[in-house]
């Protein structure tokens, strides 16, 4: 009912956690974009790696909203739903709070959950109609913009540079360097393999255009940009020369008390090839660009050297997605707040 069996389900035989991978890609992160700099181009995490992987909803009503009407819910000074004779139901809404407060919402506390999520278990019914989805991808960019940070040095309770994890950090960062476009799985999701467990309904057509579009991930005060048309070839298209990167501060700045919402949402169209990836005019301009390497010298060698492969300039040169560009409002009202953000002055 509250649409979060499949994340339920999941545990350490379905996922491991490599910390000095994470690391590696943690360094590659920028803020603008909400895309990792790989030696290729741009790759990020989508709405569809979370309606693939974590089975949630990615359409529905925004996770937002207030305490304001809390004592709607309580009864006699105490809990409306303590009048249910089904004890399963309140180990339920137990259950339910502690996947969203340690599984998809966790912060660095590990141990305490937040009292709005209070209002959502109340009303069990009700929970399966919220867009888990986006909510989890903005919580998921906001940290890693917290965490891509230069002023931050360690997060829950790991430091990369100073542990005995250091090494593997190093050998991960070097053998992304060298990772090139063909070695780069850039459609996991194609293969049949992976299409005989999906959930039908997370392939539906309806959910398959929320993943190629570009919107604002709203979950309460945080919201951010899901800008897909710099990862094309993760849908099967070709990557021309991306557009600018939208204003990430003008979204910073909107009030996240349920007054003052902005979603903006333009649904890509662009063509699907059978061997996607970048086009040799974005390779040229990633060269000049972008941040490919970052490993020192002495372990990367001179990477200037590697020519452009063949298989780039026979794709074409691209073409940028048809989108209305969304209102783009300058303002760097938070600009300075925003930097000083996962740091120990703030």
């Amino acid at each position: 009912m509250a649409g979060l069996y499949h994340l339920a389900r999941l545990n350490d035989r379905w996922l491991w956690l490599d910390e000095a991978l994470v690391s590696a890609f943690v360094e590659r992160w920028c803020s603008e974009t909400h895309t990792f700099h790989m030696p290729f181009g741009e790759c990020t995490i989508t709405l569809q790696n979370v309606a693939h992987q974590l089975g949630l909803p990615v359409d529905g009503r925004y996770v937002s909203g207030c305490l304001s009407e809390f004592q709607i819910y309580i009864q006699g000074g105490r809990p409306a739903w303590g009048a249910d004779d089904e004890t399963v139901r309140r180990y339920a809404r137990a259950y339910i709070m502690m996947l969203l407060g340690t599984q998809l919402f966790a912060d660095k506390s590990g141990n305490r959950i937040h009292i709005r999520w209070l209002t959502y278990v109340a009303r069990l019914e009700e929970m399966g109609t919220y867009n888990w989805g986006s909510a989890v991808l903005a919580w998921l960019y906001r940290c890693m913009c917290r965490v891509a940070n230069r002023h931050v040095v360690k997060w829950s309770g790991y430091n990369p540079s100073g542990s005995e994890k250091g090494p593997r950090v190093q050998m991960w960062r070097l053998r992304i360097d060298r990772l090139q476009d063909r070695e780069f799985i850039w459609m996991p999701y194609s293969s049949l393999d992976v299409l005989q467990v999906v959930h039908p309904e997370a392939l539906e057509p309806r959910h398959m255009a929320l993943w190629q579009s570009v919107t604002s991930l709203i979950y309460f005060a945080v919201i951010e940009w899901h800008q897909i048309d710099r990862v094309l070839p993760q849908f099967g298209g070709v990557q021309p020369r991306p557009n600018p990167a939208l204003n990430i501060d003008f979204l910073m700045s909107k009030d996240g008390r349920g007054g003052d919402r902005c979603r903006a949402e333009t649904v890509l169209r662009f063509d699907v090839v059978a061997d996607p990836g970048p086009s040799h005019e974005f390779l040229e301009w990633w060269s000049q660009h972008g941040k490919r390497f970052l490993s020192l010298d002495m372990h990367l060698g001179d990477p200037r050297a590697v020519p452009i492969p063949v298989e780039a300039s026979q794709q074409g040169a691209g073409r940028v997605p048809d989108m209305d560009r969304p209102e783009d409002v300058p303002d760097r009202r938070r600009v300075e707040r925003r930097a000083r953000v996962g740091t120990r002055r703030s």
